[in-house]
């Protein structure tokens, strides 16, 4: 006679709850004697069977849980075993799937920064080109300059005649005497009116920035005005950002120094006020009507 073993700890557990020791029996036979649980689940399904409370007619070898208890299936090890692998599996999967991520990430940065620095020496080295090129091509310009000049030295040593400088005198001449012509006053005041009113008209939604802008100027005019022996005061970098922020931006401002007399020089690279342009009849009047403009409250709104 087949030997059916229970385990006794679960049996009494399914006896405490009220399930006839019959009928406890049976499902932890047929459940396989694994878990209290597994036992409920197939009293659950079976519980109309019309032979659920009948004793099985095998001998019963209750087991205490610890002292020889019932191992489980085989096919219930091979499917642990199974699924233990398959978890070692996955885990080593996404192990070397994460490595596999972090080893193209690397390669991807290294990638992008190799093409960095190849883009920033391609930029280096075509700014050099066209620098050289620029050098090379002064440096032609000059060769030639100097070669027409010998030339014309040398015809005129052939033709017996003097040095020819005097077209260049005339011309420093007739320079300085334009630069020295008399001013009319009235003119040059109604022309930085003119001046003021279109930088205010330019920017009438922003008084805060007219207000800077002559505030500003009338300080580069004073600064002339107080220190005229000092360089620093009459030269202006035109890529200064303070500068072009308060002024050099504003339709108006760079005419009205121009008005002032300085002029753009070294590539229009400075605003400068060269001292034999330096009239200080002129540069009173421009902070007068600086000073005019910043107080008459209804300055520039009559204008056309």
């Amino acid at each position: 006679m087949a030997i059916l073993e229970v385990n006794k700890r679960i049996l009494e557990e399914l006896e405490s709850m009220g399930f006839p020791t019959a009928r406890a029996t049976r499902a932890l036979h047929s459940s396989g004697n694994r878990s209290i649980d597994s036992a409920i689940d197939w009293l659950m399904e079976h519980e109309h069977d019309p032979d659920i409370d009948q004793k099985p007619l095998v001998t019963i070898n209750v087991v205490v849980e610890g002292e020889n208890s019932v191992p489980f299936p085989e096919e219930v090890k091979l499917k642990a075993q199974q699924e233990h692998d398959r978890q070692k599996k996955l885990e080593e999967n996404r192990r070397l799937e994460s490595e596999r991520e972090k080893e193209r990430i690397r390669t991807g940065k290294e990638i992008m920064e190799a093409k960095r620095i190849d883009d920033d020496n391609r930029r280096k080295r075509m700014l050099e080109t066209v620098k050289e090129e620029k050098e090379e091509e002064k440096r032609a310009r000059e060769k030639i300059r100097q070669r027409l000049a010998e030339d014309k030295i040398e015809r005129r040593r052939k033709l017996g005649l003097p040095p020819d400088n005097t077209g260049a005198a005339r011309s420093t001449i007739a320079h300085v005497e334009k630069e020295r012509q008399p001013v009319n006053l009235a003119t040059r005041a109604a022309q930085f009116r003119d001046c003021l009113r279109t930088l205010k008209k330019n920017h009438k939604d922003d008084d805060p920035k007219v207000k800077r802008a002559f505030q500003t100027l009338l300080r580069i005019v004073a600064n002339v005005v107080k220190n005229p022996e000092e360089e620093k005061f009459r030269k202006i970098r035109l890529g200064n950002p303070t500068f072009q922020d308060r002024v050099g931006s504003l339709k108006g401002g760079i005419e009205f120094l121009e008005l002032c007399g300085f002029k753009k020089l070294e590539g229009n690279a400075f605003l400068v006020l060269p001292s034999a342009n330096m009239d200080m009849a002129i540069l009173n009047t421009a902070g007068v009507e600086l000073n005019s403009a910043m107080t008459n409250p209804f300055f520039g709104l009559l204008s056309k």
